[in-house]
């Protein structure tokens, strides 16, 4: 974060989201602050809280992809849940810690493998001592006459250039105490197993196993014991208290303009259980409490028929950043097809090339292609980007189809092979231009 302003964060969110100029400076804005609030002392730092969000926007805009690419870009532990879950028959809001849970149990495995990366090359080296005493104690077995020492050497040289990953060897393995999860209030659950396999010496057991598939799981083994949980989990959740990100989708959904009963009720219920959540609390896990007050909350709903005014003003007051998302225009869906690092038409050229085929795009074709998107996104429901989706699999499914991997081809997207393909789809939109 260091080197991160929120210029440089923008330019790293344009390699992959189009437009949305807007939204970008909103989330590099509130990221940046998470740093300058890391700088400041102790005293001062506890009473700064993050500024929430809310994305107003139809679906397919990049409002998922925006949040999640921020969480990415600095490494921070990131969950996405839909709000219309705590709405379902028999929940009514009441699960909603859940999301806080996910948020810990995605932090903690990120630490995990943060320190098994530290510990592997350790884990490494006292595995193969191990392997080798395997591989020479059944090499004995079979040659009883050949010296020992010459045996080691030799082995050794041998599992070292990668001669001896089949060779079959009997190793102690680690036994697992099998259990059950068992409920212990509302939200959480404890394996049981888990419990004595943490407070009982682990048994072992004898196996057959060839050297690769020996050492494998033999490591994964050793970085466990060599890492210290209690350490973990508290990493865990220092980092997601400290750098968490929640994104709620379709909060729009439980926007309800008060008053009368059944689902007007039920969704201002789940309302009023996200808002202790989002003004800051502290909830129970598996590995110990969490503290919300300093976690990122990002909302987000297309908003057609309900209004960002329409959610109880508690809530609306936890969010005080709110940003409109723009509808995707033409030159947005071919800055889509050829600008993100993860294009999708560089995407399919991947896929196929797989198979021997390799797609040529032009500029011509692919403008038609966003010319066809845009139209079909006002004509028909608005899908947004994933348009884009349905298009490439009509223009491509024949390709798609006869690809088997036999022979070397290159293929043409050029305008006319657009119009042969999406003949069905162009033709719809010339008829709606006469169409009152």
């Amino acid at each position: 974060m260091e080197t991160l302003s929120p210029k440089q964060i923008v330019k790293e969110l344009d390699k992959y989201i189009i437009s949305q100029a807007n939204a970008k400076r909103a989330v590099a804005n509130a990221l940046r602050n998470r740093y300058r609030r890391s700088q400041l002392p102790q005293t001062v730092r506890d009473e700064i809280t993050p500024k929430n969000i809310i994305m107003k926007g139809p679906t397919g805009v990049g409002k998922t992809e925006i949040a999640r690419r921020l969480a990415k870009l600095v490494g921070a532990p990131f969950v996405k849940v839909e709000a219309t879950k705590y709405t379902e028959v028999g929940y009514v809001g009441r699960d909603v810690e859940s999301m806080v849970r996910d948020l810990v149990e995605v932090s903690i495995r990120m630490v995990r493998d943060e320190q098994h990366a530290v510990v592997q090359e350790k884990a490494e080296v006292i595995v193969t001592k191990r392997i080798l005493d395997a591989v020479v104690a059944t090499k004995k077995r079979l040659a009883t006459e050949t010296p020992l020492e010459i045996l080691r050497k030799q082995s050794e040289d041998e599992l070292a250039s990668g001669k001896l990953e089949q060779m079959l060897i009997e190793v102690d393995v680690e036994q697992a105490i099998k259990g059950m999860a068992m409920p212990l209030m509302e939200g959480m659950n404890f394996d049981i197993g888990s419990i004595f396999n943490d407070i009982m010496p682990k048994k072992t057991k004898k196996r057959h196993m060839t050297v690769e598939a020996a050492r494998k799981q033999m490591i994964t083994e050793e970085v466990d014991r060599l890492i210290d949980k209690e350490d973990l989990n508290q990493q865990g959740i220092e980092r997601a208290e400290q750098q968490g990100i929640i994104f709620i989708d379709e909060i729009d959904k439980i926007a309800s303009k008060g008053g009368g009963s059944g689902p007007e009720v039920s969704r201002e219920g789940v309302q009023r259980d996200i808002l202790p959540i989002v003004e800051g609390c502290t909830i129970q896990t598996k590995h110990g409490a969490i503290k919300t007050d300093y976690i990122l909350f990002i909302a987000a709903g297309a908003f057609h028929v309900s209004r960002v005014q329409d959610l109880i003003p508690e809530l609306q007051g936890r969010f005080p950043i709110r940003v409109e998302l723009d509808n995707l225009s033409k030159d947005d869906f071919y800055k889509i097809l050829t600008q993100p690092e993860n294009a999708i038409t560089k995407q399919y050229t991947n896929l196929l090339a797989v198979d021997k085929v390799k797609l040529d795009f032009e500029k011509e074709a692919m403008k038609l292609l966003a010319e066809i998107a845009e139209s079909e996104n006002e004509t028909n429901e608005n899908l947004g980007a994933r348009r884009l989706h349905n298009i490439m699999e009509i223009l491509l499914e024949e390709i798609s189809f006869n690809a088997d991997g036999t022979e070397d081809k290159t293929i043409k997207i050029d305008k006319a092979f657009v119009k042969d393909n999406m003949n069905t789809l162009i033709k719809k939109t010339d008829l709606r231009k006469y169409v009152l």
